[in-house]
């Protein structure tokens, strides 16, 4: 299955600019606002207290809105509490209520929950069957306008609409030339999104109030989804793969589906759902958003250490240690720099090499980087900056050593000062 058209200009692989943006409390989603990097809770949301100290885990981790589950009366009559805490600690993170099944009573019988959320998730596909259907959209709906709030109208596979379902099945039985259930499925996905969105502008909801997904757990699929979904449509569209699965295969299929989907200039919220390793933390999902967004040179958060993988030339675990001591150290630096103003230190390249085959190449093309001998070379370690050899360093001292270098480099290609005496 043909899933994208690659071949786009990497200076292009800017965010499509949707005709249509949202505000989220004080964030705007789409138009020509930076693509913006959303995670969920797995907390219990009654339990205020644990659910706070989530998401302000996540916020720190870099999640600009976060979103938890309200289903039952319990958790609705907490939201309140949980936005008085996040606003009390002086975080201004946007909170977005995820409903299901029930979400028309919750929202009607607790308006304080309606208020205090910034953004409610509506899956057209479980708000109701038959009659109820519409009259449990338009209930949501509804308290969404009454509130001023805008909606996310998620449509997953896993839970999808049967009544579009069994309409397209129907009709594709009937069609000369049948195309499979799979095929029609992900057909049917962006028709009850599509179809969604045109019964809540019919509604009152304004268009600039709504937000769409078209979640599916498979990648090929869930491409396609979104490719015929922004043809459709001028609402921005919030990115995901559901249900990507644990560990590194959750990483991998997510980073393939996203960058696909964004080098096409598609999205403009993302969230990638890892199943969490058993004690880890789930920030991990925020991260993994951020270095695809990093990666695919969209937007920068923190300088990335670009090092080799080490084959039979690099016998010694001296560059291993060394990425890792560096990934870490940018990390711990990172927010000192910021406070300092130093502009632009987020977009720094910095390389760490562990032998004279690509090495020297690699960390010229840095903004800095350092090539190590390898095994059975010169022992010293050389320090490029902006292309030229600023170093010649031990082993023993080399990173301590690119260390002072790389934050003379910082202060002396970041700072205000440094930003005044750039050429315009």
């Amino acid at each position: 299955m043909a899933i994208i058209a690659m071949g786009r200009e990497t200076s292009d692989w800017a965010p499509r600019r949707r005709s249509l943006q949202v505000r989220v409390r004080n964030m705007r989603i789409g138009s020509e606002h930076p693509v913006a990097v959303q995670s969920m809770t797995n907390t219990d949301t009654g339990d205020v207290a644990a659910t706070v100290a989530q998401i302000v885990d996540l916020y720190k981790a870099g999640s600009e809105l976060v979103r938890f589950t309200v289903q039952d009366l319990r958790m609705a009559r907490a939201v309140k509490a949980i936005r008085k805490a996040i606003d009390d600690l002086g975080y201004d993170i946007p909170l977005i209520g995820d409903f299901h099944y029930n979400g028309h009573q919750l929202l009607t019988e607790v308006p304080e929950c309606a208020d205090a959320l910034d953004k409610y998730r509506i899956n057209p596909g479980n708000v109701g069957f038959g009659e109820k259907h519409d009259e449990n959209f338009r209930a949501m709906l509804n308290v969404a306008n009454d509130h001023d709030k805008p909606v996310r109208i998620g449509v997953n596979w896993g839970s999808l609409d049967p009544a579009v379902l069994a309409t397209l099945m129907d009709r594709n039985t009937k069609s000369a030339n049948p195309r499979s259930a799979e095929d029609v499925t992900v057909d049917a996905v962006v028709e009850s999104a599509v179809q969604s969105v045109n019964k809540a502008i019919e509604y009152g909801t304004e268009p600039d109030h709504i937000i769409v997904s078209t979640k599916i757990s498979e990648v090929p699929q869930m491409v396609r989804a979104y490719q015929m979904l922004a043809g459709r449509i001028e609402q921005p569209l919030h990115l995901g793969l559901t249900e990507a699965g644990i560990g590194s295969k959750g990483i991998a299929a997510s980073s393939a589906a996203l960058s696909l989907l964004m080098a096409a200039g598609i999205g403009d919220t993302i969230r990638v759902s890892l199943t969490p390793v058993p004690g880890s933390s789930r920030t991990e999902e925020v991260t993994v958003a951020r270095q695809i967004l990093q990666s695919l040179d969209i937007r920068h958060f923190s300088p990335l250490v670009s090092s080799c993988p080490g084959c039979g030339r690099t016998t010694s675990t001296v560059f291993q240690e060394m990425a890792q001591e560096l990934t870490d150290y940018l990390q711990e630096r990172m927010p000192e720099w910021k406070r300092s103003g130093y502009a632009g230190v987020e977009g720094m390249k910095v390389a760490v090499m562990g032998c004279v085959v690509n090495g020297p190449g690699e960390s010229r093309r840095a903004n800095i980087g350092i090539s190590l001998p390898g095994s059975g070379e010169n022992p010293s370690c050389l320090i490029y900056a902006d292309g030229k050899q600023v170093a010649s360093v031990k082993a023993d001292t080399a990173t301590e050593e690119f260390k002072r270098h790389l934050e003379d480099y910082v202060r002396t290609h970041y700072s205000a000062q440094a930003q005044k005496m750039r050429p315009r």
